[in-house]
């Protein structure tokens, strides 16, 4: 969720290995005795790696016995074009287009529809990447289970004039948000297969289920200024599964909570005394809780380089820091959206992971 609707912990595995040494100018009984010790020392060690094996096999969050470990790369997108067990081209070149409908901004009750087209770019280099499932972002960290990045994310620009609580108050200009995030991946799933690794004859298909947190500074721009607005964090559970029915479908849901600090409230919130009305007085903004958002979506194949979505979210505020200001308006909005991609180039050179 960015702070407009309708803009992804530290654990490392450690592998340990073990060599024994044999001595050979030992006398016969101490021999004896060290034999002894070793047999005991690897008895002991064997168990405990036989358990490290058996934990590895296991997800952070199980969902019993009846659902497997998937092998799903920590990296991959499971909602793009390509299936869990192909390649990944290094560029991805097309075109999208969509039209959504979502609140002028956070709690406001006055919606719009926005429809677009744009370039469809994807680049998946060993530190920067671009698209996939997400915005540009820089890897700093990556292994098995766990990613750290510097990302972007952007909103769109909402129109005072159009808006009636808003009448006569400067826009809301464009915004960029830029900071790191953390992804810490706490299932991966194989709903066709069940812990022991025997196929359970469903065709259900795999699913990964992710930690993110992100912490981001947030400026707002009209190409003409940068004005900073603030930080904030947003703490985030996201699921993604691929192949229900059909290998190419893919299903993403996600739940994250915002929190900004009085900066950004009160470049949404504030009522300065000269925009102040009979109606809408003046209100100085406050940080702390800004909203939460539940996302749904839906991706299919329509070709083989022709892929749509399906979206819809739902924004809370009803618990936020700024709900008695003139400019809160509604506790609960919504957000849909429709999409598709036309994907013309693909590079046969594969990405390196």
């Amino acid at each position: 969720m960015n702070v407009v609707p309708f803009k992804s912990l530290l654990s490392y595995s450690l592998i340990l290995s073990l060599s024994l040494v044999s001595l050979t100018s030992i006398a016969e009984e101490t021999a004896k005795v060290r034999a002894n010790e070793i047999e005991d020392y690897a008895a002991v060690t064997l168990t405990s790696s036989s358990a490290s094996e058996q934990k590895d096999k296991e997800n952070r969050i199980s969902l019993g016995e009846g659902v497997g470990k998937a092998e799903i790369p920590m990296e991959r997108s499971l909602t793009g074009f390509d299936n869990i067990n192909e390649p990944l081209s290094l560029w991805e070149l097309g075109a999208g287009g969509g039209a959504f409908y979502n609140p002028k901004y956070s709690a406001s009750s006055e919606g719009r529809f926005v429809s677009l087209v744009l370039p469809f770019i994807v680049y998946r280099g060993e530190t920067f990447r671009i698209g996939d499932g997400g915005p540009a972002r820089a890897v700093v960290i990556e292994n098995d289970t766990f990613e750290v990045d510097f990302s972007f994310g952007a909103a769109l620009p909402s129109d005072g004039e159009d808006n009636t609580a808003r009448e006569g108050m400067p826009e809301l200009d464009f915004l960029v948000e830029v900071g790191p995030q953390m992804i810490f991946m706490l299932g991966k799933y194989d709903f066709d297969k069940n812990a022991k690794g025997e196929s359970t004859g469903t065709n259900y298909g795999k699913g990964r289920l992710d930690f993110r947190l992100q912490a981001r500074a947030v400026f707002s721009t009209d190409f003409g200024s940068i004005d900073d607005r603030g930080f904030i964090l947003e703490p985030q559970i996201s699921y993604q599964q691929r192949g229900f029915k059909h290998e190419d479908t893919a299903l993403s849901i996600s739940f994250g909570a915002v929190f900004a600090t009085e900066r950004t409230h009160d470049y949404f919130y504030e009522v300065r005394p000269e925009f102040a009305t009979a109606a809408r007085p003046a209100y100085d903004a406050k940080g702390g809780y800004l909203g939460s958002e539940l996302s749904l979506g839906l991706s299919f194949r329509i070709s083989e380089n022709v892929r749509a979505f399906i979206g819809a979210s739902a924004q809370f505020h009803s618990l936020a820091a700024n709900i008695d200001s003139p400019l809160f308006e509604k506790e609960v909005t919504y957000s849909v959206g429709t999409a598709f991609v036309w994907r013309f180039y693909k590079s046969k050179t594969k990405a390196s992971w």
